[in-house]
């Protein structure tokens, strides 16, 4: 007499599986850094004066509304004249007679545009110019 085998049916439990991809997800979810394109948004002081023409060779130097440096928009790492001063000396060496614009925002706190043109001041340069809006009153 034969005897037969008796099958098991075998089941693959998900939820274990189910319940530790979720928390993977929820994990890189938490811990993934998204980047911001960032573009610096300044309302500049207003004016009453005609435009002046800028040369074609300038150095922008833009101060948010938090007093943050940005040298052709691009972010320093703090907000002093040291570093400052030492991210505007490369780009003078080669052009001495640079034209410097300060653009500020209306709300920037005066120590910080005062930081901005002493750290020009220190590195000899004479062409500064302050960017305002013209006053469409």
């Amino acid at each position: 007499m034969m005897l037969r085998e008796k099958k098991n049916n075998v089941e693959v439990n998900l939820t274990p599986l189910i319940d530790v991809v979720f928390l993977l997800l929820i994990f890189f979810m938490v811990t993934t850094s998204f980047t911001r394109e960032t573009q610096i948004q300044l309302e500049l002081p207003k004016a009453d004066v005609e435009p002046l023409e800028t040369k074609s060779e300038s150095l922008e130097i833009s101060i948010d509304k938090e007093g943050r440096y940005f040298i052709n928009k691009k972010a320093l790492v703090n907000k002093s004249i040291d570093t400052l001063k030492r991210a505007i000396a490369p780009l003078i060496e080669s052009n001495p007679d640079i034209s410097v614009i300060v653009s500020a925002d209306a709300n920037t706190p005066y120590q910080s545009v005062v930081t901005a043109m002493d750290a020009t001041s220190q590195l000899g340069i004479t062409n500064l110019k302050m960017a305002t809006q013209r006053n469409d009153e």
